[in-house]
């Protein structure tokens, strides 16, 4: 499977990203080993985690997901072929969060005591701290680059401003730089990342790395209508922001295109995403080996110009902004 690297940073990835989110939430330890074995095998090498997985769950404390990892880690006996990325910043709890130094560097130690690894190939900042000085984040990180506990860092949920603010700071400093961006981008959430960040992600030379590829599992056509909802927990969610006209519309366009490349919704989904231009390879989950290998797949699709077109007219440019 052809690599792509993050960013100015020589670490290079295969063009999918696994999700660990579903890890000790929806995917039980045994399934969420049969995922990552399945996923590592089909070609793919990197997974992404955060300590915050999965707070949000009732009995959790965070940390689950990576946990997971780390046994997976642990008996598969190697490392170095596989690229690790997690993230510090979202509220663990009220004592746990943000971006200051001294959290970062406490924060840093749960990660890889619970990935049992040395260290941890991309370290990002969940969630932008405005209470926090983008130079006091970035030294913090610079310490931890400078110790080998990091190789490269990255930044989520980050608004064009303060990413630009960040990239001067290191520039200044001889701090390291955000290599990599992990916002909100699919084919219906396109308007905020086409029209702010991505004109300085490509004169940056900063790599996207988006979530929720797949809308949470609405671009995979599984939910339709309201009784769809019902299948999952994720349902109640996915209906209140996608199930209207223009995401039954975007489920249109990607059956065309599915169609016409004899492939799934969700492999087209993820095929546009990769050929985006300032797109290093989208995030996605799984939760059995199934899915896994249907979502490699996405990897060996080459959209024509036509089907580039399909998709997105599906939402007019005006409301969407432009890809290109």
């Amino acid at each position: 499977m052809q690599t792509r690297e993050l960013g100015r940073s020589g670490l290079s990835i295969s063009p999918l990203i696994l999700g660990g989110n579903v890890f000790g939430w929806t995917s039980d330890e045994a399934t969420s080993f049969a995922v990552l074995d399945a996923f590592v095998a089909g070609g793919g090498n990197a997974i992404d985690t955060a300590d915050g997985y999965s707070v949000w769950v009732p009995g959790h404390v965070g940390g689950e997901s990576e946990t997971i990892i780390g046994k997976w880690l642990q008996r598969r006996g190697r490392r170095d072929d596989v690229v690790i990325a997690t993230k510090v910043g979202w509220e663990v709890n009220a004592d746990n969060k943000g971006l200051k130094k001294d959290y970062i560097l406490r924060a840093v130690e749960g990660s890889l005591k619970r990935l049992q690894t040395d260290y941890i190939d991309l370290y990002q900042s969940h969630k932008d701290d405005p209470t926090t000085s983008v130079e006091e984040t970035l030294e913090a990180y610079a310490q931890l680059v400078q110790e080998g506990k990091v190789r490269v860092i990255g930044a989520s949920n980050f608004t064009a401003e303060r990413l630009s603010e960040s990239l001067a700071a290191s520039q200044q400093h001889g701090f390291p730089r955000y290599e990599t961006l992990q916002n909100l981008y699919n084919l219906y959430d396109r308007e905020d990342f086409e029209k702010n960040l991505a004109p300085l992600l490509l004169r940056e030379n900063i790599s996207a790395i988006p979530y929720y590829g797949l809308a949470a599992g609405f671009l995979t056509g599984k939910y339709r209508s309201a009784a769809d909802l019902q299948k999952s927990p994720r349902g109640g969610g996915v209906g209140q922001k996608y199930l209207n006209e223009k995401g039954l519309s975007t489920l249109t366009a990607l059956d065309a295109v599915a169609d016409r490349q004899q492939a799934t919704a969700a492999q087209i989904a993820l095929a546009w995403l990769m050929q985006a231009p300032s797109v290093a390879a989208p995030i996605a989950s799984a939760t059995s080996v199934a899915q896994v290998t249907e979502l490699l797949k996405a990897t060996e699709l080459r959209l024509t110009a036509e089907d580039v077109q399909t998709l997105e007219q599906a939402q007019p440019a005006a409301a969407t902004g432009s890809q290109a």
